[in-house]
């Protein structure tokens, strides 16, 4: 038996594992008894507290419950990462963590390959994924410095803007989001698909920039224009950087470790993960991993499938995530990374697309087509043709979410998603107005 029991069969007479990233701080009282009753599951011990030896009708007035979920707390690393420098001073708590892993019942794996997947997808933070991660540091250090609003940048579809978007507003700062499109759209409304609609619906201020300015003029000095400008409106801006990849986010999958390894205690101990996959965009999930499986005993090899540029490159940048810290490794030597781009950065195969829904289709779980889908398509395309390098092997898939880009894809999508028809009602079925109630 192991550690993953979401998703599992156990009957209800089992004794309680806690496996689930389950929050209690979002669950009713009713909830969570259905939830012991149905899944076996033990939930964590609540996050607020009362004195059982007091009557509740008793109680002072002015107490009131406390909360972790969007609180600021000081952090304390895992034991095996404290010689990196330097070390963060506080976490925000941003994700419903832990999340999920649960075995994935992929099609025509190798002989003797398991393959488990870690569900970020389920982080929160209205679908983030990985990015609510890298937030918990970065938000931290914003209020710390005494940011008033936020500065980030990415591609139209961005789910790390989108995901900073909602985190800022939890923190009641404003967002000022630089979004990357065509040069035949940059002077018109970017509209409402996918991620743009849960932006605009929570006040970021958005920016269009070009692909092509975007390219001349780099990330960097995008920010740092837009930086100078609300400085000079009287603004306390802090600039979070391109996926939210830069060292200190670099904490978020390092913690993610830890999480793993306390995962797997819950159960017998007889489930270790040889391998973790994961899709590489911007380098900071994949450098969090690498860095974090090598200090630990997880000791699992970390594979990244890149989305954009290419293997060199996030070699190159994941040094220097790793330098920032003081980690002391060659990226080469904790990570292998190899090219699942495609026809480019969110741009789609129809082969890509109709992985995607084979597997939504076979497993129920469903991947992104910019990020988790490229890396899974990737991650199978190498079991098929390389089938003894993963043999008889326990792989672990982090989900890093992205679902509402599927938005993006629809048209691409459509011929694909052809089972529905009209249902035959035969004349013979009764029929007196009023009798289906339409709720």
């Amino acid at each position: 038996m192991s550690c993953c029991r979401f998703l599992s069969s156990a009957p209800l007479s089992a004794q309680p594992v806690i496996i689930i990233g389950s929050n209690k701080n979002l669950l009713s009282d009713k909830t969570t008894r259905h939830l012991q009753i149905a899944c076996s599951y033990s939930p964590p011990a609540a996050t607020y507290s009362t004195k059982p030896s007091i009557p509740m009708d008793s109680a002072p007035k002015t107490q009131e419950p406390t909360f972790d979920f969007l609180t600021k707390k000081p952090y304390v690393p895992p034991s095996w990462a404290t010689n990196l420098s330097p070390l963060p001073s506080h976490i925000f708590s941003l994700g419903h963590l832990p999340t999920p892993i649960h075995k994935w019942n992929l099609p025509n794996l190798p002989n003797n390959t398991e393959v488990y997947i870690k569900r970020d997808d389920l982080s929160g933070m209205q679908l983030s994924g990985n990015k609510v991660r890298k937030l918990e540091f970065l938000l931290a250090e914003a209020v710390a410095q005494g940011a008033d609003c936020i500065i980030t940048i990415g591609g139209i579809q961005s789910n790390h803007c989108r995901a900073t978007a909602v985190a800022a507003r939890y923190l009641n700062l404003d967002c000022y989001l630089i979004l990357r499109t065509s040069k035949a759209l940059v002077d018109k409304d970017p509209g409402l698909t996918g991620n743009l609609l849960v932006e605009r619906l929570v006040g970021a201020h958005i920016d269009l920039v070009s692909k092509e300015e975007y390219a001349n003029v780099g990330s960097v000095a995008l920010t740092n224009t837009l930086k100078e400008k609300l400085l000079s409106e009287g603004r306390k801006p802090y600039v979070i950087p391109v996926g939210g990849s830069n060292s200190l986010g670099t904490w978020g999958y390092i913690e993610a470790i830890r999480e793993i390894k306390e995962q797997l205690k819950k159960g017998n101990g007889e489930l270790a993960f040889d391998d973790i996959v994961s899709a590489c965009g911007s380098g900071a999930t994949v450098a969090g991993l690498a860095v974090g499986s090598w200090l630990s005993d997880l000791r699992a090899k970390v594979h990244a499938y890149c989305v954009c540029d290419d293997p060199d490159y996030f070699y190159e940048f994941t040094q220097g995530l790793l330098d920032g810290i003081q980690a002391g490794i060659d990226s080469r030597d904790i990570v292998d990374i190899q090219n699942a781009k495609g026809l480019g950065y969110a741009i789609n195969t129809a082969e890509e697309l109709a992985f995607v829904k084979q597997i939504a289709q076979s497993t129920g779980v469903v991947l992104d087509p910019v990020y988790s889908g490229k890396a899974a398509y990737g991650m199978m395309k190498d079991m098929t043709e390389n089938p003894a390098k993963w043999e008889g092997r326990k792989v672990l898939f982090i989900h890093t979410g992205g679902l509402l880009g599927l938005y993006d894809k629809t048209e691409q999508m459509s011929s694909l998603l052809g089972n529905w028809r009209r249902m035959d009602i035969h004349e013979s079925v009764p029929r007196k107005e009023g009798t289906g109630k339409m709720f």
